[in-house]
């Protein structure tokens, strides 16, 4: 069996030591009074909550799974799930980021950040219930009037109640212009809701009386394509003025989905059969108001990947340290046993410290991405509420797709690391590459989040907030450029820094004599781009480490920071060289291929 404990230690380095949290608290009203110890405790207690309620039931959840009364349209999920919302509910753990106006804790995005990493470790299925209340609770309280503010967000705060966002349909996914569910007027206001959505994780459950469904659609008289979708909420049961719950809404369960993993999770197929709903932002704009949605639940799904990363990595690093096979290559290490731990093959070692360093890397941007949203949202300076939503947009693409194919691979070493074990459900390890195969699909395709990055996050505004990346990057090199014992963590990141200017405009300037270059380029470029980010913070990193180092701290953890950024620099971020070159062949390879495909 798999076990976990929370990455405390490393959060809060990334938080009190690499960022400072608490003092960028100071210029967010809300959070200007959340020290150090406040963050500790919450996120010590967030982790209890992980490994002791939710932790033991991810093996089981995943052999149960989910299954539907097709008479009621009611889902069953796994044994020990609706108790363990229960306490999540009652630890007040739904409210921790959400406004105080409706119930909430009002504590920074930072530490609802941590708080997900762990749960996504423990239980990535079980935690995309509440996981996508909060992705709801966001749309409305950005865009709900108030009559929708006042029914909606302090059930979804408390966690009465959960969320849902219901774009795709049978015959569309990423291209939401195709959809066909329509939304009648209605003469008191409302809005007759009728259609089919597929892939609707969290869709039908019974962990909580009611659930908010988040509905695209289209109005009678709506311009074809993207342009003519319009937002709707559409709770499962109607409610009443008084707050009460009211009749049955005519929004079912039709089937679950049969999936390769996240099996704990209701995948559901809904039937909207006239329901009645209200609209949400103005009409036609409803991909505005869902995008918030969207936008949180890219970020949540590379926190899945994050949360998948650590769980297997700690597990693969004790199995490598227990298990024994062959003697190491350059002698005998364990002289009292027959053989060596596995631990001692440099293979073994490099699978290990992948995880390891794609853990720490994610760590540190979700993390930074977090406070980010804390200071779009609540920053006493229109500049820098302005500057953070440039940046965290331009960042949330690298959050989804480097993350979770880094996720992906990552949780296949482990794997690896136990051999044929492995592959046996029993050692969890399975589960956890099945879990995060997903994460790479949902909530557009990392081709999609490339594509994004490429054309519209970069040259769509003529690459200005990558040149506010590089500033930060230029800051570091301009602070520890004559630092000898910085120089192996500043140079490539520097050099990469460079070469990025002259490649974005490489292929600018191809995409506008031929569009598919970019779309040839995109996936390379992303997971260029992502290692840019993660060698910038592993840099800051490996610079408060050696501080602590030169000011005579002898806490191990220093000198492993510095070996992990030291593996990624040398064996990881090298492949932005192949990257490059793949990009730089462009699209002929790739188009010119018809007799190839026939």
């Amino acid at each position: 069996m798999p076990t976990y404990t929370p990455p405390l230690r490393d959060m809060q380095f990334v938080m009190h030591e690499v960022f400072n949290v608490v003092e960028d608290f100071k210029s967010l009203p809300p959070h200007a009074e959340v020290d150090v110890d406040t963050i500790n405790a919450v996120i010590e207690e967030g982790g209890k909550f992980a490994t002791d309620v939710i932790f033991p039931l991810n093996i089981s959840g995943d052999t149960e799974g989910c299954t539907l009364d097709k008479a009621t349209h009611e889902v069953k999920t796994p044994a020990g799930f609706k108790e363990a919302y229960a306490k999540y509910v009652e630890g007040g753990w739904p409210a921790l980021s959400c406004d105080t106006e409706y119930g909430g804790q009002g504590l920074p995005f930072v530490l609802n950040q941590c708080m997900y990493e762990m749960m996504n470790s423990a239980n990535q299925a079980w935690t995309m219930y509440p996981g996508l209340s909060h992705g709801a609770y966001e749309c409305l309280h950005a865009h709900g009037t108030d009559e929708q503010k006042k029914i909606y967000l302090p059930k979804l705060t408390s966690g009465e109640w959960t969320g849902t966002m219901c774009l795709t349909e049978p015959h569309c996914g990423t291209d939401l212009g195709l959809l066909r569910t329509k939304a009648e007027p209605q003469a008191d206001g409302s809005y007759k809701i009728t259609g089919n959505k597929i892939f609707i994780s969290a869709g039908e459950h019974g962990m909580t009386e009611n659930i908010v469904h988040l509905v695209l659609a289209r109005l009678p008289d709506a311009p074809v394509g993207s342009k003519g979708i319009s937002l709707f909420a559409v709770p499962k049961f109607k409610v009443n003025a008084d707050g009460s719950i009211g009749e049955r809404n005519p929004i079912f369960c039709g089937a679950l989905e049969h999936k390769m993993g996240i099996h704990g999770n209701a995948t559901a197929q809904i039937n909207i059969d006239g329901a009645i709903g209200s609209l949400v932002g103005q009409p036609n704009k409803g991909l505005a108001a869902m995008f918030v949605m969207m936008n949180a639940a890219r970020l949540g799904v590379g926190n899945q990947s994050l949360g998948l990363t650590e769980v297997a990595y700690q597990n693969a690093l004790a199995y490598a340290k227990d298990r024994i096979q062959m003697r190491s290559l350059s002698g005998v290490k364990a002289k009292d046993k027959p053989a060596d731990p596995i631990i001692v093959h440099p293979d073994v070692r490099k699978m290990l410290l992948t995880a390891k360093a794609y853990a720490e890397g994610g760590r540190a941007l979700a993390i930074y991405c977090a406070m980010l949203l804390d200071k779009e949202l609540h920053h006493t300076d229109e500049k820098v509420r302005k500057d953070s939503g440039e940046m965290l947009a331009l960042l949330t693409p690298i959050v989804k797709a480097f993350i979770t194919d880094n996720g992906f691979e990552a949780t296949v070493m482990c794997q690896q690391v136990f051999g044929g074990h492995g592959y046996i459900k029993e050692w969890g390890m399975e589960q956890f590459v099945r879990d995060a195969r997903i994460n790479m699909i949902y909530e557009g395709t990392n081709t999609i989040q490339s594509l994004d990055l490429l054309g519209r996050k970069i040259l769509g505004n003529n690459g200005a907030s990558l040149k506010k990346f590089g500033k930060l990057v230029g800051a570091l090199v301009q602070e520890e450029g004559v630092n000898e014992k910085m120089a192996e963590f500043i140079n490539p990141v520097a050099m990469l820094a460079d070469q990025m200017t002259k490649f974005t405009t490489e292929l600018g300037f191809r995409g506008m004599q031929n569009p598919d270059e970019v779309g040839a380029a995109a996936v390379d470029y992303l997971r260029v781009a992502g290692h840019l980010v993660f060698g910038y913070f592993f840099a800051r990193m490996a610079q408060v480490a050696l501080r602590q180092i030169a000011a005579g701290n002898t806490d191990p953890f220093y000198g492993a920071k510095l070996q992990t950024a030291r593996f990624y620099f040398a064996k990881l971020f090298p492949e932005t060289v192949t990257l490059m070159r793949t990009a730089r062949a462009g699209a002929k390879p790739l188009m010119e291929t018809d007799l190839a495909l026939a």
